[in-house]
């Protein structure tokens, strides 16, 4: 005898299955509602501002009643003697963090799992984390002092083995280097962090049976360690990845001069320039939305060559 249910039934059934899931986790919800709130007031109700890309924005008429001019500011942006000085520098900074940034975390995360002496290995981590609490604007200002080309600790040595004076602030050529150096110093203890929590979940039983087996820590590292956090790496490669076309401005502008536009101006500088310092609104959310999109393409394509590859995935 075939059993049926009708709609309503199913309907009730899945909500009465939910509504005791969610009595369940409550703590849980009620622990992310800030988090929820705080992307919805100040990251999804704000998206309806994105319209003025497509407007030419006024101050007295307001979004809704600002003149439509469709993709006129997307072809000024795509027709910008620098468009393509913008997007180069953006990409290549991006792509010099996923080859040099992003691997650094997890090493170092490795290497601490390997370190026995608890002392050491909490000393090791809590020196490595203060970089990460140090404001921009003190570690520019330390780049500044110690690269400085009159009194500066890395030009007196250089002085002293008879080379010559390098102005590291105001080279072009010194500008991404100098970038991607203090990222690592600053960010490698903090990226750490969710790597040695993805190591603590390994189970203990496969370093105790690598051992009886005769396994070397270098060989533990490789088929254990590794595999064992593959998922986390991929998911955090996928989320960098996401933002290949985004760089933060704070940075970029501290250590930018005139001297060194041609490797320092990037999208986001180039944003702040026209946006809020010239009052270009509509212009400036354009670009935003263009880097917006060419992000989230570029993380479906990558999501989905990943989960061909590993089978983890974002969604």
């Amino acid at each position: 005898m075939e059993v049926t249910f009708s709609k309503k039934e199913t309907f009730q059934t899945r909500f009465k299955t939910f509504w005791k899931s969610m009595k369940k986790t409550k703590y849980l919800h009620l622990l992310a509602l800030p988090g929820v709130l705080y992307y919805i007031i100040f990251h999804y109700i704000p998206m309806y501002g994105v319209i003025i890309a497509f407007k030419d924005y006024n101050f007295r008429k307001g979004i809704l009643g600002s003149e439509w001019i469709g993709l006129k500011h997307f072809i000024r942006f795509f027709e910008n003697p620098f468009f393509w000085r913008l997007i180069r520098n953006t990409v290549l900074i991006n792509v010099y963090q996923i080859i040099f940034v992003f691997p650094l975390p997890i090493l170092f995360a490795l290497f601490l799992n390997e370190l026995r002496d608890g002392f050491y290995k909490r000393f090791v981590q809590t020196v490595s984390y203060l970089p990460h609490f140090i404001s921009l604007p003190a570690i520019i200002g330390m780049m500044v002092m110690f690269l400085s080309p009159t009194d500066g600790v890395v030009n007196m040595i250089l002085q002293k083995m008879g080379l010559p004076t390098i102005y590291f602030m105001a080279d072009p050529r010194w500008f991404r280097p100098l970038y991607i150096i203090s990222d690592i110093w600053q960010h490698l203890g903090w990226g750490a962090i969710i790597y040695i929590a993805a190591l603590s979940n390994v189970n203990p039983e496969l370093y105790e049976g690598a051992v009886i087996d005769g396994a070397t820590r270098v060989q533990m590292m490789r088929y254990i360690s590794i595999p064992s956090i593959m998922p986390t790496i991929v998911i955090m490669l996928l989320l960098r990845i996401g933002h290949i076309m985004s760089l933060g401005a704070e940075k970029v502008l501290l250590m930018q001069s005139p001297l060194n536009y041609e490797t320092s101006d990037v999208i986001s500088t180039y944003v702040y320039r026209r946006g809020l310092v010239y009052g270009e609104y509509s212009y400036t959310t354009a670009i935003g939305f263009f880097n917006s999109l060419i992000n989230l393409t570029i993380l479906i394509i990558a999501n989905k060559i990943t989960k061909r590859v590993t089978e983890t995935g974002l969604f």
